[in-house]
């Protein structure tokens, strides 16, 4: 079985929302707790690092250039440059206690992206869709911590996780779009880690980062679990699927919350590494909007 590397020198605080430029054959993704978002070109090597005024929680590239950026107080639209340009809306939970987190686009090009609620007390986030005419609307509430958001190739069916609380959910989805009653897809057990962010291949399997629990796993479209691939750290963040043939997954991984002696024994912690798997994945769509 092939094993985990690492892309190059770079360990962050918080990485997040990897997601591939096929065009540019090029690596992004968000340092949540930096305010960063960062590009890796992978044939040339260079690095760049975008700040922003708030925590980055999710963003994704535009089709018309830039980015869409879910900040803690509101979405945005940005240039490529991290000039913002455009808000979109306000967070319409209560953005100091409930950042965005996990988000991406859909299959006809809306921005999702969800909430984490920040003192634990009661399930207080939620996931909030920007359609393709820029108008926000909340489709789910009673969220711990909002993750794992995917899409299957047929656009019928959604896919997130609620990270503390170690479930993944599957949502039907009608032909609009529109979400129907989410059901159970995996619920995990103490000690086994807690599902974070995800990724759908080619054969619609579901592959999720096991935060807390030093590995990746893959699942079948009925939920059961087909692979396993451990990393050398514990606590990977977001997986998405990249290279030439889109048979690499990209794995971010943080070092938040850690004592100086854990990082100390495991140093990789924060960094980015690179799968070679056997099943490329579905590509991540730009933004469709103004």
């Amino acid at each position: 079985m092939a094993q985990p590397e690492v892309l190059f020198d770079y360990t962050g605080h918080l990485p997040e929302c990897p997601t591939w430029s096929e065009s540019e054959q090029a690596l992004y993704w968000a340092d949540i707790l930096e305010y960063e978002i960062h590009r890796y070109d992978l044939r040339s090597g260079d690095h760049q690092v975008l700040q922003f005024p708030e925590e980055v929680g999710c963003f994704a590239l535009r089709e018309n250039g830039g980015f869409i950026v879910a900040l803690r107080s509101a979405i945005w639209l940005s240039d490529k440059h991290g000039l913002l340009v455009r808000k979109i809306c306000d967070n319409p939970g209560n953005p100091q206690l409930a950042r965005f987190n996990d988000g991406g686009t859909d299959r006809d090009g809306r921005f999702y992206a969800g909430t984490f609620w920040g003192p634990g007390d009661y399930n207080g986030a939620l996931l909030v869709r920007v359609d393709n005419q820029l108008k926000p609307k909340v489709i789910q509430c009673d969220i711990h911590g909002a993750n794992g958001l995917a899409f299957s190739a047929d656009k019928k069916w959604m896919y997130t996780s609620d990270t503390p609380n170690g479930v993944v959910y599957r949502t039907p989805l009608d032909n609009e779009g529109e979400p129907g009653q989410r059901d159970v897809f995996h619920q995990f057990s103490a000690g086994e880690g807690i599902p974070d962010g995800a990724a759908i291949d080619e054969e619609g399997c579901y592959w999720s980062a096991m935060f807390d629990g030093w590995r990746v796993v893959r699942f079948s479209p009925e939920g059961k679990i087909l692979e396993e691939h451990r990393l050398p750290v514990r606590c990977p963040t977001m997986v998405c699927f990249g290279g030439e043939e889109m048979k690499t997954l990209f794995i971010t991984t943080t070092r938040e919350n850690m004592s100086a002696e854990e990082v100390r024994q495991y140093p990789l912690s924060g960094a980015i590494f690179t799968l070679p798997v056997s099943v490329a994945g579905m590509k991540k769509l730009p933004f469709v909007g103004a």
